[in-house]
């Protein structure tokens, strides 16, 4: 209960934005919560402490009698119907019946001003209800807290075994220990249903609202706007947004909005935009971490083809006469964001980028030879891996145009099949060991995905997942 109560939770940071992600959390997942609440509960419940009582009565026909119980303790208790449900556009509610406790503990009396007796009881209460609405609200931290309110309980039939003593005492006196022990245990519960709910605190505090994926960048994942709720499931707009780590700066676009399908078999869907990817690359573009140095020992030693003056003088000869001999080193680096497209089972990748080749001069100083403008096309395949979005990416094609040459005119095209397998066996492995890495997903405490299955459809990726906490 505890997991879902943070995806639930109201973080109003700016109401105008739309999500980048959302969230939609199912009946079924309501279901694992309450289940994981419901433990929780009963284990709270199970420590309630019951003090020392004490009290006299007017009891026919031996007249006063004054009695105490003493070291009393729940033996057992079990909560074995529950149901968490939402009230539309509200909140959720818990509703337990058919509850029930058995406590045991020690009776004493005396009566007839100088006769005592003493022995031990069981206690067992059947038809215990309670019912509690759960407040979900923002911290100081802008993570969510909750709080009980508008608990009531109630307990159902009771009965009482006195075991010692004089035996022909205990219906005397029963009615009364009965009520004593009621309105005791009546004072207890609901203190301790909402010590269980706030106890949760700590655990929803996990909630990444703010990921760092690594030393470019961090995702946020605070709530844009409120929960949609429905008798059926609750929708949840998250930022997921990119930035760099410690400089929140927006990128030159925004998000647009999306919903997400009416399915329902799973606990939890997850919905990303192609904001919240693109926000990404605007990221790591401005960070200067698109860009990547190539020399020859990236290339396979099988390839005929080298990066050598010699093998680019076969096509360009200015350079084999100007820098003969040299080992060359290519800069690829991206000029813009790349721009990252969602089609039905389809994810392309625009780059526009820039190679500049240098000759390695004796003495390790560059040399600078030509500046080629480029045009890539990539297409990506994306999966979840743990708690984590990962990917991999496949070259489709360059188209590669003269930017600046220290060299003289040359025919660019002749390169085209140099320049694609360079970036083939050298740049697209570099960023699929990254992808591979994977980008955090919104995750609570130790939680894991199981089930999962993962479409590309128009503007973003729906993933469909179950999942199971682990502590």
């Amino acid at each position: 209960m505890s997991a879902w109560l943070t995806l639930l939770a109201l973080i109003p940071l700016t109401l105008a934005i739309n999500p980048g992600v959302k969230v939609k959390l199912t009946e079924k997942g309501l279901e694992y919560g309450r289940e994981i609440g419901m433990a929780s509960l009963q284990k709270k419940l199970k420590t309630i402490k019951v003090p020392d009582l004490s009290g006299s009565a007017k009891v026919a026909p031996i007249g006063k009698v004054t009695y105490s119980l003493t070291g009393m303790q729940i033996v057992n208790l079990g909560l074995p119907k529950s149901v968490l449900g939402l009230v539309p556009g509200t909140g959720v509610n818990l509703s337990i019946g058919n509850a029930f406790l058995n406590l045991h503990g020690n009776w004493r009396v005396r009566y007839l001003k100088f006769i005592k007796d003493s022995g031990s009881f069981d206690l067992g209460i059947k038809g215990l209800t309670i019912t509690t609405s759960i407040a979900i609200k923002s911290d100081e931290t802008g993570r969510p807290s909750v709080s009980s309110i508008n608990c009531v309980t109630s307990l159902g039939s009771a009965t009482i075994k006195f075991h010692g003593g004089a035996s022909w005492l205990y219906n005397l006196f029963s009615s009364y220990i009965d009520k004593a022990l009621r309105n005791s245990l009546q004072k207890k519960i609901c203190p301790l249903v909402a010590d269980a709910v706030t106890d949760m605190n700590p655990h929803l505090k996990t909630l990444n609202v703010l990921a760092k994926v690594d030393k470019y960048a961090e995702i946020e994942y605070s709530m844009v706007e409120s929960p949609a709720i429905s008798k059926s499931c609750i929708d949840l707009g998250l930022k997921g947004e990119f930035y760099n780590v410690g400089a929140h700066q927006e990128p030159p676009f925004s998000a647009t909005p999306f919903s997400l399908p009416p399915q329902i078999s799973n606990m939890l869907y997850i919905g990303i935009s192609s904001f919240t990817t693109n926000s990404a690359g605007f990221v790591y573009n401005k960070a200067g971490a698109l860009s990547l140095y190539v020399t020859d020992g990236m290339i396979p030693p099988s390839s005929p083809i080298r990066l050598n003056t010699r093998t680019f003088g076969a096509f360009i000869p200015q350079i084999a006469k100007r820098f003969p001999g040299l080992m060359m080193k290519l800069l690829v680096k991206t000029v813009q964001e790349p721009i990252i497209t969602f089609e039905p089972n389809n994810v392309t990748l625009q780059a526009t980028g820039t190679v500049t080749a240098y000759a390695i001069q004796p003495n390790t100083t560059l040399s600078p030879l030509f500046v080629l403008n480029m045009e890539a096309s990539v297409s990506a395949r994306v999966y979840v891996t743990g708690v984590k979005l990962a990917g991999a990416m496949t070259l489709n094609k360059i188209q590669m145009t003269l930017g600046k040459s220290y060299v003289g005119d040359f025919q660019v095209k002749s390169l085209d099949n140099i320049f694609l397998m360079v970036l083939k066996v050298a740049v697209i492995p570099k960023v699929n060991a990254r992808l591979e890495k994977g980008y955090p997903l919104p995750s609570l405490g130790k939680m894991n995905l199981v089930n999962t299955q993962l479409q590309v459809l128009k503007g973003y990726i729906l993933i469909g997942t179950d999942v199971l906490f682990t502590g």
